[in-house]
């Protein structure tokens, strides 16, 4: 075998690791965050007044979870437990904010 030969496996072999590796800090990465939007919106819901129903805006979100919009809404879609609706503006009718609020049941059963 020629040493071309060598780095060139070396290289697939090392490049193989890499996007592992890669692929790895992604999905933990997406899975911190959500579990960063779970927790807080788990303890908006459980502290929420009587007359509060525990939802908040993506703009509420990004300002104290520190985290951008997209990341929000990404991590709202990867989860069962978050519950999305639309705030509407009273004037013209049309969807004004997403609220995101924890859902305690899916599907019927209590989580």
């Amino acid at each position: 075998m020629s040493r071309l030969e060598v780095v060139a496996n070396l290289a697939a072999i090392l490049t193989a690791f890499a996007a592992a590796g890669v692929a790895a800090y992604l999905w933990l990465d997406s899975y911190w965050k959500r579990k960063k939007l779970l927790d807080y919106l788990r303890k908006v819901k459980s502290s929420a007044n009587a007359g509060e129903e525990g939802r908040r805006t993506i703009l509420q979100l990004m300002a104290r979870l520190g985290m951008t919009e997209a990341e929000i809404l990404h991590a709202s879609f990867g989860s069962q437990h978050v519950k999305r609706t639309l705030a509407t503006d009273d004037e013209t009718g049309r969807a004004d904010a997403i609220l995101l609020e924890y859902e305690y049941e899916h599907n019927g059963k209590q989580k």
